[in-house]
């Protein structure tokens, strides 16, 4: 599920603790457009660096960046389906179109790679799911 969180963290309704192991991320940003800010190089840049402490970060950033690790140790286990689907859509778009900025928010949220392959298996598992539905 690290994947999820590539995007989550970038632009993804900003993920906010409430304190509870039972409890879940704010959903005040859940209806940021995630579309926007990929067709707008200014914003995505600035998203990014923000992630990987290259420039400043908006408030949403910083409550983005400081919920990260709890997201991706409960594998969005707090998250709302929007915003479980805005991480989606930003993991693909980081993948075909920012290989480069993709790696390095890999290589910084989870370096040793566990995340990623939970997260591609559940991807795999569900598109084995979607394949044999049919």
């Amino acid at each position: 599920m690290f994947m999820l969180f590539i995007i989550s963290f970038i632009i993804v309704p900003v993920l906010k603790c409430c304190g509870t192991e039972t409890s879940t991320y704010t959903t005040q940003y859940d209806e940021v457009d995630i579309k926007e800010i990929m067709d707008n190089e200014r914003l995505l840049v600035a998203y990014i660096g923000c992630l990987l402490d290259e420039n400043p970060c908006t408030p949403e950033g910083k409550e983005l960046k400081r919920n990260i690790p709890d997201a991706l140790q409960s594998d969005c286990n707090k998250c709302s389906d929007k915003q479980r689907e805005n991480a989606d859509a930003w993991i693909e778009f980081m993948i075909d179109n920012r290989p480069e900025d993709w790696t390095k928010l890999v290589e910084r949220y989870n370096p040793d790679g566990s995340y990623r392959t939970k997260y591609l298996e559940s991807k795999h598992n569900a598109t084995s799911n979607v394949d044999e539905s049919k």
